[in-house]
């Protein structure tokens, strides 16, 4: 079983959270975390991931083109994603910049991809996703290290039945 963490980044910011999701990931035995910027995505990435953990900074309130344009060239797997966790995260320059905006667009896109969709876990936030301003700190990578385990323990969860 796997899960790839899929991310654009600019600042490093949004590689940093994703780094902390793969954490969480890695605490549940038997599921391999698999962590690419969206420049290192092939169709195969997709196919073969039980879980996709999508991640981008806000650009104008939604995703980051770089991290749709990867929605964009698979549309053509979207049969084979089916019933696969789906989660997004998303950082921001500002407090108020547009963070849980961007969360439901990438929710949207893996939405249509036909992938059953998980929020972070209530004993973290209990939202969209996990999300942070600027680069995570303590409380925001805790968080992201929880979204990524509740991810893996569901993939684990949905596969061995």
């Amino acid at each position: 079983m796997q899960v790839l963490v899929m991310y654009y980044s600019k600042t490093g910011h949004t590689k940093k959270l994703a780094e902390e999701i793969a954490k969480g990931v890695e605490e549940v035995e038997g599921v391999a975390c698999v962590v690419k910027s969206v420049a290192d995505i092939a169709k195969d990435d997709f196919v073969v991931a039980d879980g996709i953990i999508a991640g981008s900074p806000v650009y104008f309130g939604t995703m980051a083109a770089e991290l749709k344009a990867v929605f964009d060239r698979f549309v053509g797997v979207r049969k084979k994603m089916e019933d696969k966790i789906g989660a997004a995260f998303a950082t921001s320059g500002d407090p108020a910049g547009g963070k849980e905006t961007t969360l439901i667009s990438i929710i949207q896109a893996l939405l249509i991809y036909g992938m059953v969709i998980v929020g972070d876990p209530l004993d973290a936030t209990g939202h969209y996703g996990v999300s942070c301003t600027g680069s995570p700190d303590r409380d925001a990578s805790l968080n992201a290290a929880l979204l990524g385990k509740r991810v893996a323990s569901l993939v684990k969860k949905l596969r061995s039945s």
